[in-house]
């Protein structure tokens, strides 16, 4: 019973991630709004019926696509919270790599920045699921820095509430891409230090 309960459920992720390749190949390609589910289960070979099995909507792919997206970045942020450096250097390092993140994965791709607008605009939970995330490792690095003396005494959770709103506009997504062909004094790496000196 187990073992058929295991193949199902492996058999169901599979599905699932057949569909959400195909939908971000197609959302690359032809744009969100361009695309509907019918065009997604043509290129799967598959019944738009048989897509619906898995996802109630083409929003809820679309959830799900940017819950995958925005995971990586997490995943990231995990593994720069881990080093074995000053919680400075792991926090200039995470604001510097979510905006290379957001440069990369967002911005190169005219389609995937469409996509995350979408998400952004109607205020998705996976959308504050993220920045809830992100906040708590933000939360913990300045907490670390804290106990290990290199910065003041204070409350790390309002601390990284506001760390995270003076550095906002080197990871939104709209923000980064406002900002692109302005011609600013100030580099990315001088806003975050400006960031961690307020913390000092």
């Amino acid at each position: 019973m187990d073992t058929n309960e295991n193949t199902l459920d492996t058999s169901r992720q599979d599905n699932v991630a057949r569909i959400l390749d195909a939908a971000e190949r197609l959302f690359k390609h032809y744009g969100y709004t361009k695309t509907n589910v019918a065009d997604i289960a043509r290129d799967l070979g598959m019944s738009p019926a048989n897509i619906y099995r898995f996802f109630s909507s083409k929003a809820d792919i679309h959830q799900a696509l940017a819950h995958r997206m925005l995971d990586g970045s997490y995943q990231a942020a995990l593994a720069n919270a881990k080093r074995s450096v000053s919680a400075a250097e792991r926090l200039r390092n995470h604001v510097l790599q979510q905006h290379r993140f957001t440069l990369e994965t967002m911005l190169d791709e005219k389609k995937v920045h469409e996509m995350v607008v979408i998400a952004i605009e109607q205020q998705w939970p996976v959308i504050e699921q993220h920045l809830e995330r992100i906040r708590l490792v933000i939360a913990d690095l300045i907490k670390d820095g804290i106990e290990a003396g290199e910065f003041r005494e204070q409350d790390h959770q309002l601390a990284a509430e506001c760390f995270m709103s003076s550095v906002v506009i080197l990871c939104h997504p709209q923000l980064v891409a406002d900002c692109l062909l302005e011609t600013r004094i100030g580099k990315p790496e001088d806003l975050v230090e400006f960031g961690l000196r307020a913390l000092r």
